[in-house]
This record gives structure tokens, sequence and C-alpha cells, in this order.
């Protein structure tokens, strides 16, 4: 009898599997929580509080500390994931979780952990809601982040138009709607199936490299390193070119020029989608 295959868009697929590796233990990462514990080493207690009422750079905290930072962060993910990656490619090692959809979901998971601590440090908000459910502007901001992390440029130019409503000053409600029902979020659902491509590409790489035991090992962390850590970088690499993230940029005294209108309201049709099959 012939096996029947699934059919899924690729946006679907993007999104099942950022909701899979954020289901996984310890892969939130509370803003508050993280900026105390990052920055009590660098700055004074209220410099500190400051940073978390407000972000960063409104801190005054300088962009080198900032990078410092996240430099260490990056090096401490990567090297973890590598680690679990590799043990993950031994016969009976931690990929008895056992198939490649929970060792793509583990990874992912990594991503999502350092996504999480970079936009923290370089002046975004938190992410989650009080009972930190995936809702969907949480969704959509992953969707986005992750998107300039796999090189998606549609990403970038969201997050462009995003970054006028992730200052500070401005009311969560309208950064809100931007993200799910504005001019952010069309661009959203073309970046998600862009991504859902390249995840499958990433997906397919670290699933051949197993094949083969303990050079299989090898190999899937050395993937790992060889993905993850450009991954990070250039996540980084943007966050830190946004004004949100310069400590000039708060002593402007018009920090930005938007009509609200230009952000919220846009008429989106619905375009046909890409499948792949499962």
């Amino acid at each position: 009898m012939k096996k029947e295959v699934e059919s899924i868009s690729k946006e679907q697929y993007s999104y099942s599997v950022i909701k899979a590796a954020i289901n996984l233990p310890g892969v939130k990462i509370n803003r508050e929580e993280f900026l105390r514990a990052q920055l009590k080493n660098y700055v004074k207690p209220e410099v500190v509080e400051e940073a978390i009422k407000s972000n960063p750079a409104n801190a005054g905290i300088p962009t080198k500390t900032i990078d410092q930072i996240a430099h260490s962060v990056i090096k401490a993910e990567t090297t973890r994931v590598t680690s679990i990656s590799a043990a993950a490619g031994l016969p009976g090692g931690i990929a008895m979780m056992g198939t490649v959809p929970a060792d793509v979901a583990q990874y992912f998971g990594h991503i999502i952990r350092v996504l999480q601590k970079q936009v923290y440090l370089y002046g975004w908000g938190e992410m989650y809601s009080s009972d930190e459910s995936l809702d969907d502007e949480t969704l959509n901001q992953l969707t986005l982040f992750l998107g300039v992390m796999f090189g998606v440029n549609a990403a970038n130019s969201a997050i462009s138009q995003l970054v006028k409503v992730a200052a500070p000053k401005v009311e969560k409600d309208l950064s809100s709607r931007a993200l799910t029902n504005g001019v952010v979020f069309p661009i959203v659902k073309k970046v998600a199936t862009k991504l859902g491509y390249k995840m499958t590409k990433q997906v397919f790489a670290r699933g051949v490299s197993k094949i083969v035991p303990v050079v299989g090992a090898v190999a899937s962390g050395t993937i790992t390193y060889t993905t993850f850590k450009p991954l990070t970088s250039r996540l980084q690499k943007y966050l830190k070119s946004l004004p949100i993230a310069d400590p000039n940029f708060y002593n402007q005294s018009n920090q930005f020029s938007y009509e609200e209108k230009d952000i919220i309201d846009v008429d989106y049709v619905e375009e046909e989608e890409d499948t792949i099959k499962l």
C-alpha cells in the first residue's frame, strides 16, 4: 500500500518548528531576569533597573559593553548546542529522544534562546505576555528575527518598520497591532514561507550527518557549529545597527517621525502558498 504523503505550506512548517521549539523546557527567556543577571557585573544597580524599565541603550549603557555581553552569550550558547548536537549523533546518545523532528526542535530551541537574549540586550521589550503564552504577536516577532538570522531580506524590511513602535516611549498596543494587523503582518507571512524553505534545507543537512554512527556525531557537531555561529552573528550585527540599540539615539529630540496609520493601516491580500511534503 502506497504511503500517504502529507503536504503543508512552508509557512505552516516554519510556525510548527517555532512552536515545537518554544515549548521545550528552558527555551523561553524572561527579559527582566536575564538583563538583571547579565548587567549587574557591568553597571550600577540603578542603571540596571533603568535598563529593565526602558532598555540598555536608553539607560546609557555603552554599546561596547552590550557587545561584550552579547559575544559572551553567543559563545556560551554555541558551545552548548554543539556539544548536545554531537552527543545526539551517537548511538544511544541524547538523540534517543529519537527522531529528526525532536532533534530539530531542540536545535531551533537553542536558536530561539540566543535570539531572545540578543534582542533584549539590543533594546527590545519582553516578548511574552504575563502568562508566558505564545500568542500571535510573539510568534510573528520570533518569525521576523529568525528571518534575519537566516538571511531573509524581507525580515529586515519588516523590522525596520517595527522598530518605530519598539522604542520605550511607544505604547505596546501599537506594537502589537503592527505585528498582527498592520503593514508588518503581510511581510511576516512572506518571511515565514521563505523561512520554512531554509529550515528544510538545514534539517536535511543535519539529518544526513547522523546516518553513519560516530562519524555522524562529529559531522553533526561540526554542522551545528558552522551554521549556528553565523546565524547568531548575523542577528547581532543587524540588531546593533538599529537606532534603539544606540545610546545617542535617545538624546535626539525627534527620535522617530511617523504617522500611526502608516504602520497600522494596510489591506492584506492572501497569496497562493508553496507546499512541502513531509
